[in-house]
């Protein structure tokens, strides 16, 4: 392996390790562990940085991925710290404590080691081009930066119109229809996979990191089938009787037009 391959891999995980155990002796003081959330986009911010300092270079490729994620990144932290800060435990990580006698210790490995260690694979396309990318420009850094783009869109205006929708007391218990979510029932996330296969292919414009996309899969998988949509609609299913009639026109992930009943 490259020595700065190397290099880039034992700091970003270096990195990721000291910031998780930081961010789990800090939910033992608050007694949450859903503050995990908050750092998700920060974290990668970190590694970024990390291996942009740590391996030295000049190319197009390393100030474009830094940049994208940085802004990518601090968005989202922003945006979940303003939601969720004062709010109780996110309920998932109430059901894992009540069920986990150690969870304070447990926790460590089960929350905060997890997500470190997905965090250090979905990442690996920056780790990657960063540490090894040439100087010049591609057609991938425009095809990359423009799915990124879309993604980060689809993201923010996504939060936007369900958070703007929340500050309504009539919507208590109804179902955001309209705006994005009118074709997609998660445009958040959908957001969330075009953003890494945005950064996948800027990744890929001047460095062998082809099997890098282990990251951007990782991270879809997640989205579509662990932690974002599985889990959430399990939910919205049960507390929001609606739900059923709005899943029935409105496609789960990808953007469609509403079917007709």
């Amino acid at each position: 392996m490259p020595p700065e391959l190397t290099a880039a891999f034992v700091a970003s995980a270096q990195t990721i390790a000291c910031m998780m155990v930081i961010i789990w002796l800090l939910s033992l003081i608050l007694r949450d562990a859903s503050i995990v959330d908050l750092v998700w986009g920060l974290g990668f911010v970190l590694v970024a940085w990390t291996v942009f300092i740590t391996v030295p270079g000049e190319s197009v490729t390393r100030w474009l991925l830094v940049g994208l994620t940085s802004l990518w990144g601090l968005r989202l932290s922003v945006y979940l710290a303003r939601r969720n800060l004062g709010n109780p435990e996110d309920f998932r990580y109430q059901q894992m404590r009540s069920r986990r006698p150690w969870f304070p210790l447990t926790s460590l490995y089960v929350v905060f080691g997890l997500q470190g260690l997905v965090m250090w694979v979905v990442s690996l396309p920056l780790q990657v081009s960063i540490a090894t990318s040439q100087s010049g420009w591609s057609w991938l850094h425009f095809v990359g930066a423009a799915v990124w783009a879309t993604g980060v869109s689809f993201e923010a205006v996504g939060d936007w119109q369900l958070a703007k929708f929340k500050t309504n007391p009539k919507n208590a218990g109804q179902v955001l229809d309209t705006g994005l979510w009118r074709f997609t029932r998660h445009p958040n996330y959908f957001g969330d996979f075009l953003v890494w296969w945005g950064l996948y292919l800027v990744a890929l414009a001047q460095s062998d990191a082809w099997w890098t996309a282990i990251g951007p899969i990782v991270m879809s998988i997640f989205l579509m089938r662990i932690s974002g949509v599985t889990l959430l609609e399990k939910t919205l299913r049960e507390t929001k009787p609606a739900y059923a009639a709005y899943v029935s026109k409105t496609n789960a992930f990808f953007p469609a037009p509403p079917k007709r009943l």
